[in-house]
């Protein structure tokens, strides 16, 4: 590595490092010391009952393993202790050398190693929790090529992602990580956007496609416009919002950690020493098996599993979601989604797809022929879509479609390119059309098979009779934008819309199977475009023709009658909505300003089918957490009446503390499994 590369490289991972990041750097010390611990443990066990060698050497080995397996723990004692606080470390450093004191070094020494190795362990499955999210932070590139201006010669230099400018153009090789987001001015390939949207299939990018940061280029070499600073880019924002989200308690942590904090730890103390002074002063026990007694109740009684039985549930179900496209603000949105009983959705952009495309294609019985060499446009054996409206297209509608696209193809009008894209959809083979001209606010018209063709607006076309007004009335009462083709009189109409999401209605199917109670369409579309499409997709309620602040105002009066409710928006529109739901859910939240700042669970990608995963996940996550809660109690709770009638050893307690625990980590973190 050269000087120029170690300078980038010392650059750009010049930060201090996370806590999760320094336990998980002392695992390897955490694993030597444990096993040190064991082994002088085993050693002492042994020497000690072999006369010749004294009671020296067995008390060394004992200290050696004291030391060994209380390094970390006298440490994380001390910081609490300088902070006036009592934590479960100092509860178990005190239990062991309280067994010292008593004359049983062995049974400390084998706290100090169960603890130890419980620690290990939590660290080690806690931190694929914590790798599960880095995996997430940490894709992008440490360096982009851009192309700079040197001297008047045009040259790429490598530079620290950090110091990309905006409106710089980066180079992105085959098989590189794009370093910024941006839009592709040159170059074509498949792009990898797994790391924000958790779709599996690339993403096909040409001039114009916005691209994103620590997404895979394929095959092709690309040319991308910087669009934000490196620390506004769409990873860059998803990378703070995964780390706020750790922190971001659900209220069921903030419960355990007010009513498990610093004064059950003092609690316990007091009640350890009321434990031990009690029987000596007034019941006659002797001072070695009253303090013995003390001790182990202090350790059983210590509540290391119920404090981790939260977050290494919600931890793992952060990692999970996060590494297949779904977001969560914090763990409260979980837990919040979990009680989900309404779904509200905005159509457009959500159970709709948000762009326009052909939904009707109507010939007219107006006694005007369509030409037979129109008819022969279609590929034969071609089938629909499988979102199509429209179904399988008869022959004269194939025809009807044939000619409008060869006119609209010159066209870069977007209703032009909605033809267009819906013939390509439907197998239509473009003819070829000469003479092209935009008629403007009318249409165009061309040239096509030696035939002056027309498309657009009703005044473009003579003969316009009842009937054909009729037809084009109760298509723009639907809220479809009509357009008529044909020479000088209309063969028939092309009808324009936005179109519904393929998966739309298995969704609202799969929420009602997963329990929710109400599924509700909010649109500010006119009456009858709501009834329409609400009516197709099964919805429970339609609210249309809506403001902004009126769909706050459902989503209040929804709250009322149902308790929890979700909105699903796409983030821009909804942004009022989706603060004011329980929870706000965003679709397609990739690279969306507003969508990032005003919902509180984000599905990066353009897929509505993976909305009911969130609610399921989010109530297998409730599940976990209170088994976790009832086996922590259950087991907490046995240990200490054991421990106050002695029916339990010191050993015995350890493992029974430090088994509970490690058993909610366990349980938890199956969550970083995710199960659709």
């Amino acid at each position: 590595m050269n000087t120029e590369d170690t300078l980038i490289n010392n650059k750009v991972t010049n930060r201090n490092p996370t806590p999760e990041e320094q336990d998980l750097a002392s695992l390897p010390w955490m694993v030597r010391l444990t096993t040190l611990c064991l082994v002088t443990l085993i050693a002492g066990w042994i020497v000690e009952g072999i006369e010749s060698v004294g009671i020296i050497t067995p008390w060394i080995l004992y200290g050696v393993s004291y030391f060994a397996g209380g390094y970390y723990s006298v440490q994380a004692a001390y910081d609490s202790l300088k902070q006036r606080l009592f934590d479960v470390n100092f509860l178990m450093i005190i239990a062991a050398i309280g067994a010292a004191i008593v004359g049983q070094p062995k049974e400390g020494a084998i706290l100090m190693f169960l603890f130890s190795l419980s620690n290990t362990l939590e660290t080690y499955a806690m931190g694929r929790t914590f790798t599960s999210v880095r995996a997430l932070l940490d894709m992008t590139p440490k360096i982009a090529r851009v192309k700079r201006n040197d001297n008047g010669e045009n040259k790429i230099v490598e530079i620290p992602v950090e110091e990309v400018q905006k409106n710089e153009i980066v180079t992105v090789r085959p098989g590189e990580q794009i370093p910024n987001d941006g839009v592709v001015i040159r170059g074509e390939s498949a792009v990898d956007e797994a790391s924000i949207t958790g779709e599996s299939m690339p993403a096909e990018k040409q001039r114009g496609s916005r691209v994103f940061a620590g997404t895979l280029n394929g095959n092709g070499t690309l040319d991308v416009r910087v669009t934000v600073e490196a620390e506004d880019s769409t990873l860059a924002r998803i990378v703070k919002m995964v780390e706020e989200a750790r922190e971001k308690k659900a209220k069921s942590q903030v419960f355990t950690d007010r009513v498990l904090g610093q004064y059950y730890a003092m609690s316990v103390v007091g009640i350890a020493l009321l434990a031990f002074s009690i029987p000596v002063l007034f019941m006659g026990w002797d001072f070695s098996t009253s303090f013995y007694r003390a001790i182990t109740l202090m350790v059983v009684a210590s509540p290391c599993a119920l404090v981790i039985s939260i977050p290494a549930a919600l931890l793992s179900a952060l990692a999970s979601s996060a590494r297949s496209g779904v977001l969560y603000k914090g763990g409260a949105y979980i837990e919040q989604a979990s009680t989900i009983r309404a779904v509200a959705f905005d159509k457009t952009g959500t159970l709709t797809t948000g762009r326009p495309g052909v939904v009707a294609v109507i010939p007219f019985n107006n006694g005007v022929q369509i030409p037979k060499d129109f008819y022969n446009g279609r590929k034969s054996g071609f089938p629909p879509p499988p979102d199509d409206q429209l179904g399988e297209l008869k022959p004269d509608q194939a025809a009807l479609l044939t000619a409008a696209v060869a006119v609209e193809h010159p066209s870069e009008h977007p209703l032009a390119k909605a033809i267009v894209r819906g013939g390509e959809e439907r197998g239509i083979d473009a003819l070829e059309s000469e003479s092209f001209e935009a008629a403007t606010g009318l249409g165009a018209r061309a040239i096509v098979n030696g035939r002056k063709l027309q498309i657009g607006r009703k005044s473009l076309f003579k003969n316009m009779n009842g009937a054909i007004s009729d037809e084009i009335n109760t298509q723009e009462q639907l809220g479809r934008t009509v357009v008529l083709i044909g020479d000088e009189e209309p063969w028939g109409l092309i009808a324009i819309a936005d179109t519904v999401r393929e998966e739309a209605k298995h969704v609202v199917k799969q929420l009602k199977e997963a329990g929710v109670e109400r599924i509700v369409l909010l649109t500010g579309d006119n009456k009858q475009v709501a009834q329409k499409l609400g009516g197709d997709l099964g919805v429970d309620e339609i609210f249309s023709e809506l403001l902004p602040q009126e769909k706050v105002q459902t989503i209040e009066k929804l709250k009322e009658i149902y308790g929890a409710v979700a909105m699903v928006g796409d983030g821009i529109n909804d942004a009022p909505a989706l603060a004011s739901a329980d929870v706000g859910i965003a679709m397609g939240a990739a690279g969306t300003d507003v969508a990032l700042e005003s919902a509180d669970v984000l599905l990066m990608s353009d897929d509505l089918s993976r909305l009911p995963g969130v609610l399921r996940n989010a109530r297998r996550t409730r599940r976990v957490v209170r088994q976790n809660l009832t086996f922590a109690f259950i087991v907490m709770v046995t240990l200490m009446i054991l421990a106050l009638f002695g029916e339990i050893s010191l050993p015995l307690a350890v493992i029974g503390h430090e088994g509970s625990t490690l058993m909610v980590v366990a349980n938890g973190l199956r969550l970083l499994v995710r199960r659709e």
